[in-house]
């Protein structure tokens, strides 16, 4: 105490006089402040290595590793970081990525919050993952490092380790399953309301009305009519003409009915074998369920050829010949939709198509009567049998769609607002709910 004493007297100049508790009690308020302050080597990093967090990619089915570090004050233009990966923590590491240091951050992440929480700007983050070099096996412990180097000086990181896993559930879909469920409730709700009342209003459609029309003409003329499924198959998988070829059999099967009401000849040719086996078991039941089964023919649906042209030869040739008074154009066609109509058409017969096959609409809508557009084609069944499933399946679609329809609209309004305004927190609002950045 004596030594601090006589530094201060020194210092300050104070006298003997001076009160011992004084000095006491400024020393001692010193040397509280001393120890509680950052000093100025505290306020420097205690190491430049990154500190890395190494963890499983929530979400995925496996096979990569993320990890995470905070910026350090060394990156600068011309900096990169790498990233060095082993399979033993003393083993030989190898380089599996370089990137400059100014990217690779947690904001590029794409994902909603609920599995990312607050992403940070100078938080920096990198997926691990297999590639040409090197193959990541999920269950299997790997260890990570990462260097920050300039060419010359390099900051080397602790070595961290991480085990990839298979997850159940991807959280990142999480609102997907909620809209998914929500849709759902709603098409069972819409379900129900069209068993209490089968008259539920659905929007008129033409080309639908004119069935009638159609067949009975036909049958006062005495001539046939005819109806094509398309050129699809109904092999499935990535095949763009099944959904259309299947709404075609469904409608097939509701005009059959007309058909054997009326007692008209009715012919399907088909090029499709599984095709013309479905529409043979559509047609029986519609003949069936008209109580006309005396008059149902086996020889109503045939099969030509798979051969796309020579079907549409052999099709040209029975409407010139046979001159059906109803044409029917159903299903997914491809270049011989204009071959088939416009010969239909110089007929003078009534034609009435339906496709979702957008390159082929200007071709029907130019040479039919009657065109069902797309999403058409499919409430076709729903309309002409008025079956409370498909009449409930059908106005449950439309209402989730008038409600995405209407998200989307507001979400453009507000995000037009927000940009002219400068407010990027309304865009923020919905990335939060998203997977894009």
């Amino acid at each position: 105490m004596g030594t601090i004493l006589t530094f201060w007297q020194g210092v300050i100049g104070w006298t003997e006089e001076t009160s011992k508790s004084n000095y006491i009690c400024f020393t001692s308020f010193l040397l509280v402040l001393f120890f509680s302050c950052p000093s100025i080597a505290q306020e420097e990093p205690q190491t430049r290595a990154p500190r890395v967090e190494a963890f499983d990619m929530p979400g995925d089915a496996g096979g990569s590793i993320a990890l995470r570090w905070g910026a350090l004050p060394g990156e600068k233009d011309g900096t990169s970081y790498r990233i060095f990966v082993s399979e033993q923590e003393s083993g030989e590491f190898k380089q599996v990525a370089e990137f400059p240091a100014n990217t690779h951050y947690e904001t590029d992440i794409s994902g909603p919050w609920w599995v990312w929480g607050e992403k940070r700007k100078y938080v920096h983050f990198f997926q691990v993952k297999s590639s040409a070099d090197f193959q990541l096996t999920s269950g299997t412990p790997y260890f990570f490092k990462i260097v920050l180097t300039d060419g010359q000086e390099t900051i080397e990181s602790p070595i961290v380790s991480a085990v990839s896993r298979s997850n159940l559930f991807n959280w990142a879909k999480l609102n997907n399953l909620a809209i998914l469920l929500a849709f759902a409730v709603t098409v069972l709700l819409s379900i129900r309301r069209a068993r209490v009342n089968p008259n539920i209003f659905l929007r008129r459609i033409p080309g639908l009305d004119a069935v009638e029309e159609a067949v009975g003409r036909a049958t006062e003329m005495g001539r046939p009519v005819l109806y094509l499924t398309g050129s699809g198959d109904l092999g499935g998988g990535s095949d763009p003409s099944s959904l259309a070829t299947i709404a075609a059999t469904v409608i097939l099967g509701d005009v059959a009915k007309r058909v054997a009401a009326y007692g008209t000849e009715l012919k399907v040719p088909h090029r499709a074998p599984i095709v013309m086996a479905v529409c043979q078991e559509m047609v029986r039941e519609a003949y069936f369920a008209a109580g006309r089964p005396d008059t149902y023919r086996e020889d109503t649906n045939f099969f030509i050829t798979g051969d796309q042209f020579a079907y549409t030869a052999a099709v040209d040739g029975i409407i010139l010949r046979e001159q059906p008074a109803a044409n029917f154009f159903m299903g997914y066609y491809y270049a011989e939709s204009l071959l088939l109509a416009e010969t239909g058409a110089t007929t003078g017969a009534i034609q009435i198509a339906g496709t979702d096959a957008d390159h082929q609409l200007p071709f029907f809508i130019t040479t039919c009567d009657y065109t069902l557009i797309g999403e058409e084609l499919y409430a076709a069944s729903a309309y002409l049998s008025r079956e409370p499933v498909l009449v409930g399946t059908l106005r449950g679609q439309d209402i989730g769609k008038g409600v995405l329809l209407g998200v989307m609209a507001v979400g453009t309004i507000l995000i037009t607002i927000g940009e002219v305004l400068g407010a990027p927190w309304v865009r923020t609002i919905f990335q939060l709910f998203s997977d894009v950045k």
